[in-house]
Protein backbone atom coordinates (compact mmCIF):
# COMPACT_ATOMS: atom_id res chain seq x y z
CA UNK A 1 0.00 0.00 0.00
CA UNK A 2 1.40 3.57 -1.08
CA UNK A 3 0.12 6.52 -0.40
CA UNK A 4 -1.04 8.93 -3.31
CA UNK A 5 -2.81 12.47 -3.86
CA UNK A 6 -6.11 12.15 -5.90
CA UNK A 7 -6.88 15.69 -7.62
CA UNK A 8 -10.48 15.53 -9.04
CA UNK A 9 -11.78 18.71 -11.36
CA UNK A 10 -15.24 18.80 -11.85
CA UNK A 11 -17.70 20.49 -14.18
CA UNK A 12 -18.22 24.24 -12.72
CA UNK A 13 -21.80 24.19 -13.50
CA UNK A 14 -23.30 21.69 -10.71
CA UNK A 15 -25.49 22.47 -8.34
CA UNK A 16 -24.98 21.54 -4.99
CA UNK A 17 -26.99 18.60 -4.77
CA UNK A 18 -24.96 16.97 -8.44
CA UNK A 19 -22.04 18.80 -6.56
CA UNK A 20 -22.88 16.42 -3.50
CA UNK A 21 -23.91 13.23 -5.69
CA UNK A 22 -20.39 13.38 -7.48
CA UNK A 23 -18.47 13.59 -4.46
CA UNK A 24 -20.27 10.65 -2.64
CA UNK A 25 -19.67 8.69 -5.98
CA UNK A 26 -16.30 9.58 -6.11
CA UNK A 27 -15.63 8.45 -2.80
CA UNK A 28 -17.38 4.51 -3.09
CA UNK A 29 -15.26 4.62 -6.33
CA UNK A 30 -12.03 5.28 -4.51
CA UNK A 31 -13.44 2.58 -1.82
CA UNK A 32 -14.28 0.14 -4.54
CA UNK A 33 -10.44 0.25 -5.87
CA UNK A 34 -9.13 -0.77 -2.18
CA UNK A 35 -8.11 2.90 -1.64
CA UNK A 36 -8.32 4.21 1.94
CA UNK A 37 -9.09 8.09 2.00
CA UNK A 38 -7.62 9.70 4.68
CA UNK A 39 -8.14 13.21 4.27
CA UNK A 40 -10.27 15.12 1.68
CA UNK A 41 -10.18 18.90 1.17
CA UNK A 42 -12.46 21.10 -1.14
CA UNK A 43 -10.67 23.54 -3.08
CA UNK A 44 -14.00 24.94 -4.35
CA UNK A 45 -14.53 26.92 -7.37
CA UNK A 46 -11.43 28.16 -9.38
CA UNK A 47 -9.98 29.63 -12.30
CA UNK A 48 -7.65 27.67 -14.50
CA UNK A 49 -5.38 28.13 -16.93
CA UNK A 50 -6.33 27.61 -20.10
CA UNK A 51 -10.24 26.17 -20.47
CA UNK A 52 -11.27 22.54 -20.36
CA UNK A 53 -14.68 22.11 -22.33
CA UNK A 54 -15.36 25.71 -23.02
CA UNK A 55 -15.40 26.12 -19.25
CA UNK A 56 -12.35 29.17 -17.54
CA UNK A 57 -13.40 27.36 -13.88
CA UNK A 58 -13.74 24.45 -12.63
CA UNK A 59 -14.72 22.69 -8.87
CA UNK A 60 -11.47 21.34 -7.46
CA UNK A 61 -11.67 18.24 -4.77
CA UNK A 62 -8.16 16.74 -3.58
CA UNK A 63 -7.71 13.71 -1.65
CA UNK A 64 -5.19 11.83 0.36
CA UNK A 65 -5.50 7.84 0.13
CA UNK A 66 -3.54 4.61 0.88
CA UNK A 67 -3.94 2.40 -1.32
CA UNK A 68 -2.29 -0.88 -3.59
CA UNK A 69 -0.18 0.27 -6.62
CA UNK A 70 -1.59 -1.94 -9.44
CA UNK A 71 -4.96 -0.32 -8.88
CA UNK A 72 -3.64 3.33 -9.80
CA UNK A 73 -4.28 3.51 -13.39
CA UNK A 74 -7.66 1.81 -13.20
CA UNK A 75 -9.08 4.31 -10.54
CA UNK A 76 -7.84 6.96 -12.85
CA UNK A 77 -9.56 5.55 -15.67
CA UNK A 78 -12.76 5.02 -13.47
CA UNK A 79 -13.11 8.58 -12.69
CA UNK A 80 -12.44 9.80 -16.13
CA UNK A 81 -15.50 8.10 -17.19
CA UNK A 82 -17.86 10.29 -15.16
CA UNK A 83 -19.34 12.60 -17.12
CA UNK A 84 -18.91 15.93 -14.67
CA UNK A 85 -15.00 14.79 -14.13
CA UNK A 86 -13.15 17.21 -16.20
CA UNK A 87 -9.85 16.08 -14.84
CA UNK A 88 -8.13 13.24 -12.59
CA UNK A 89 -4.56 12.88 -11.55
CA UNK A 90 -3.08 10.79 -9.36
CA UNK A 91 0.30 11.54 -7.72
CA UNK A 92 2.36 9.17 -5.58
CA UNK A 93 3.69 11.33 -2.51
CA UNK A 94 7.14 10.56 -1.11
CA UNK A 95 8.15 10.17 2.65
CA UNK A 96 10.18 12.94 3.89
CA UNK A 97 13.68 12.51 4.10
CA UNK A 98 15.52 12.32 7.56
CA UNK A 99 18.90 13.59 7.73
CA UNK A 100 20.90 13.64 10.84
CA UNK A 101 22.23 17.42 11.33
Amino acid sequence: MRKYEVNVILNPNLDQSQLALEKEIIGKVLEAFGARVEKVEEWGLRRLAYPIAKDPQGYFLWYQVEMPEDRVNDLARELRLRDNVRRVMVVKTQEPLLTKA
